[in-house]
């Protein structure tokens, strides 16, 4: 007989069989190896960073030295009532809420045409048209936008053309919104702040509308429903949680930007070039840090707000 010899099986082991073991039969460890270095990042340096800037807000700063006095004190607080800063908070919410507002009458019809009408190419082709001005710098569109609405720009060129120019010097001439040209008025940096902002109303409404079932649609029109009704009644109650879902950033985007009020507009302040100022400029860190607190205050009642209208189910 021929003695045939064996060799020993291979038994599987070793660490990575055991922590590959240990992370099937314990997915709380296998959670918690996924998502314990985000969540580390975003607490100690995005959270870290954030209360260390926010507890400046209750130091005080020397006038003689310009030296941050780290001493508690409410100072900086009390001076946010001040006439002049309520009106730079005020102006801030007011513009945040009718670019808002702006942004939810221009994105919901091509939304609504997206999701329950185009299809194939043509859908495709609606998605790059509105992806597409997020594909370049926020800086380039940015200054383009202020040659479009520079005194000897297109705009004004076209209104001119078509013996317009006066509509828009009516325009102009308003106190509250006017100004020497579109790119150093008011009116000017709502424009520039509802074409920033609009692709981010677009997609959350569409895809709200999308959610739709087209039953309850046609089951509004086989019970007498004229179109409008149908539209108030069954659209736009269930596309209500596609724009609180846009107007999260349509309004926190404005309300903090600071950048577009500071190249289209006047020389009216708003929060972000208020903080932007204190900080970089006068070097008052307490007071920057107790003004950043304002958006952060506004910002959290309206996301409590949002969330009640079911804004993140449609995130």
């Amino acid at each position: 007989m021929t003695a045939v010899a064996t060799l020993p099986q291979q038994v599987p082991g070793g660490i990575q069989r055991r922590l590959s073991d240990l992370l099937y039969t314990r997915r709380g460890v296998l959670l918690l190896a996924l998502l314990g270095p985000p969540l580390l990042w975003f607490g100690v340096i995005y959270l870290g960073s954030l209360f260390a800037l926010l507890a400046n807000a209750f130091f005080g700063l020397d006038d003689f030295t310009g030296q941050v006095v780290r001493e508690f004190t409410l100072k900086n607080f009390v001076e946010l009532t001040e006439p002049a800063n309520l009106d730079v908070a005020r102006r801030s919410i007011t513009m945040a809420v009718l670019v808002t507002l702006a942004c939810v009458v221009l994105a919901f019809p091509l939304a609504y045409y997206m999701a329950r009408h185009a299809t194939g190419a043509q859908k495709a082709a609606l998605y790059i048209a509105v992806m597409l001005p997020l594909w370049s710098s926020y800086l380039v569109r940015l200054y383009a936008w202020k040659l479009l609405l520079a005194k000897e720009g297109a705009i004004n060129w076209l209104t001119q053309h078509l013996h317009l120019g006066w509509l828009l010097e009516a325009l102009l001439s308003i106190p509250s919104i006017g100004g020497p040209s579109l790119s150093f008025s008011a009116i000017g940096t709502f424009v520039v702040f509802v074409y920033m902002w609009l692709p981010f109303m677009v997609l959350p409404i569409q895809a709200a509308v999308e959610r739709i079932p087209g039953s309850y649609i046609e089951a509004s029109g086989d019970l007498g429903a004229r179109p409008w009704t149908t539209f108030t009644k069954v659209i736009l109650p269930l596309a209500l949680p596609g724009i609180a879902a846009g107007s999260i950033f349509t309004f926190s985007l404005t309300l903090g930007d600071y950048i577009i009020p500071q190249v289209i507009g006047d020389s009216t302040n708003y929060i972000g070039q208020v903080v932007y100022k204190q900080q970089g400029v006068a070097g008052n860190v307490p007071f920057a840090a107790a003004f950043s607190l304002v958006p952060i205050v506004v910002i959290g009642v309206y996301l409590w707000f949002a969330k009640r209208m079911g804004a993140f189910d449609a995130l």
